[in-house]
């Protein structure tokens, strides 16, 4: 069953590789397609993204934390004998 699975995933990528024009691969390409490939830069948008997403988490996270503290704080009330 595993290798259905594999075979499935590999079948999968294969198509969408030769759907976007990559079966050989990024590092085979033709010299003169090198400037229309270039991964360097990094866009405004992609940083406002990432900071966006650092700052949802640390507000996520700033909120489970003060639920937390909130209940560690509570007084546990001492048991008592019967």
């Amino acid at each position: 069953m595993q290798s259905l699975s594999v075979l499935s995933t590999a079948l999968t990528h294969q198509f969408y590789g030769v759907l976007r024009g990559r079966l050989n691969g990024p590092d085979r390409l033709p010299a003169e397609d090198a400037p229309k490939r270039d991964r360097g830069a990094v866009s405004l948008e992609q940083v406002l993204w990432f900071v966006a997403a650092g700052v949802s988490v640390a507000v996520i996270a700033s909120l489970l934390w003060a639920q937390i503290k909130d209940k560690a704080d509570d007084p546990i009330n001492p048991p008592t004998a019967p």
